[in-house]
């Protein structure tokens, strides 16, 4: 019996080592561990900087051995374009993640995979957006009514140090939630918060050693374990936007559609005999797509900003006394203003360079036998992206590893973007709602600036800038003071 264990134990030790040797052409990378795979060897604290020491021993394909299979990773610019462009439908698959397609059953438009029904889905969601007034004048309007009301929660909680956070998620969740829901929220909302609180939980953990193990060991998946966490919140949230749903159903009319879901819900009775990809399940799962990234990333851009134009008062004071020029007696800037603003504009892709809020995209695969960078990557391997290491990528930037407008500036002080600026990634894959962000932060930053003067509460005290990795890489929660500009003048 002892002899039986020990050949079982045996095997699966040789088990674990064959399956963790690299295939022939395959990106080189470190040695690795049965099980554990490359795990140890990231920091806590800044993995990131991990994976620019990996590139400058392996290059700029690599890979490592992560959730019991291969992946691969690219770094800086020219590898980064080579997936995204170069070869876009190439590498336009995603790869099987256990549990995110349990959650999202393989549909939706961000994780749903390459092919036809996900150049539907995608196709009508960018009309339907664009005919709520993606890209409109109409878009603006909402986009500056909503900043109307963050500056008038911001003045009405100016006595003390308060967190922008909250304000900034219900500004930016209220824009998409009225293109989605046709409806917007207060600060203190407990639905607003609910959807708020669990987004960033799973955001964070779906990165974590839990759902890691899930992915790699089945036998877990049942297991009270705390990746059962990531899975309860998914319901939470389907929960709610069912319910939201109903209401929709309930209320259908011929008439002209008010928001997305009533649009959708019109075009699933018209597919019904089509046997198309417009279905009940497949919208919910597009709205949560469509709540969450279009909501996540801008407000968490936003609290970056915050933090970068506290911690540098005199761009803070430069950008305001541009918009003050610019404005004159006029409350609201346009979007369309920003060409007028290139010192603001260069400051606002310069906090997206530095920050990076989605510093390894969201993962490509090919959808057939590939080459990248001259190694063989076979259909289906999991490819990172690391829009991180393009943005500090030392052949594209003029000032790499500082904050400097200037990066985004000619000689002359007009406004350029350099092929290299990529926080919405790039090709077939690139994000749906890149416009919308774009106009929300230029309005929602503008009319802070142009209303507020933000201090940091203690003077002695340095702005934390250290990041937070989950899908997102979000700032240490932090206060600021608001003062409004009236008063200080």
């Amino acid at each position: 019996m002892v002899i039986l264990s020990w050949l079982i134990v045996l095997s699966l030790l040789f088990f674990c080592f064959w399956k963790s040797q690299r295939p022939k052409g395959f990106p080189p990378g470190p040695w690795s561990l049965p099980l554990l795979g490359n795990l140890l060897q990231f920091s806590k604290k800044n993995p990131l900087k991990d994976l620019d020491q990996l590139a400058q021993k392996y290059g700029p394909v690599f890979s490592l051995y992560i959730g019991g299979t291969f992946a691969v990773f690219t770094h800086g610019f020219s590898a980064a374009k080579e997936v995204l462009v170069t070869k876009g439908i190439e590498f336009a698959g995603r790869a099987d993640n256990p549990i995110v397609d349990d959650i999202l059953k393989k549909k939706g438009i961000i994780l749903a995979p390459y092919g036809p029904a996900w150049k539907e889905q995608r196709r009508f969601s960018l009309m339907l957006l664009r005919n709520f007034g993606l890209g409109k004048k109409s878009m603006q309007e909402k986009i500056l009514q909503e900043a109307t009301c963050l500056i008038e929660a911001f003045a009405e909680n100016s006595d003390s140090p308060l967190d922008p956070r909250p304000f900034l998620e219900t500004a930016v969740t209220n824009i998409m939630s009225s293109i989605l829901f046709g409806k917007r929220f207060e600060n203190d909302d407990n639905v607003l918060r609910t959807v708020m609180d669990v987004s960033h939980q799973n955001l964070k953990m779906m990165t974590g050693p839990w759902a890691m193990l899930y992915n790699a060991v089945p036998l877990v998946r049942r297991l009270p374990l705390p990746h059962q966490k990531i899975l309860t919140n998914a319901r939470t949230m389907f929960d709610l936007l069912e319910k939201v749903l109903e209401e929709h159903k309930t209320n259908l009319t011929p008439e002209e559609s008010q928001d997305f879901i009533d649009a959708y819900l019109k075009e699933m009775k018209k597919a019904e005999q089509k046997g198309s990809s417009f279905e009940e399940e497949q919208l919910l799962i597009l709205l949560m797509d469509l709540l969450t990234a279009g909501s996540e990333t801008t407000s968490v851009s936003l609290q970056w900003a915050m933090l970068y134009l506290v911690a540098f008062p005199d761009i803070q004071e430069k950008c305001q006394k541009e918009i003050d020029a610019f404005l004159g007696s006029s409350s609201n800037l346009k979007y369309e203003d920003r060409e007028k603003l290139p010192y603001t504009n260069a400051v606002i892709h310069e906090i997206q360079r530095c920050t990076t809020v989605v510093p390894l995209g969201v993962a490509h695969t090919p959808i057939q036998n590939a080459q990248l960078g001259g190694y063989q990557i076979p259909k289906g391997t999991t490819v990172f992206i690391n829009l991180h290491s393009v943005h500090h990528d030392e052949s594209q930037w003029k000032f790499t590893h500082e904050f400097n407008p200037s990066n985004f500036l000619n000689a002359k002080g007009e406004f350029v973007k350099p092929e290299a600026f990529l926080p919405f990634s790039a090709g077939p894959r690139v994000c749906l709602g890149e416009n919308l962000a774009r106009m929300e932060l230029f309005l929602f930053l503008t009319s802070i600036l142009r209303n507020f003067q933000l201090s940091w509460p203690d003077k002695f005290q340095a702005p934390d800038f250290t990041p937070n990795l989950g899908v997102t890489l979000f700032p240490s929660s932090f206060k600021i003071s608001v003062k409004g500009r009236q008063e200080s003048d």
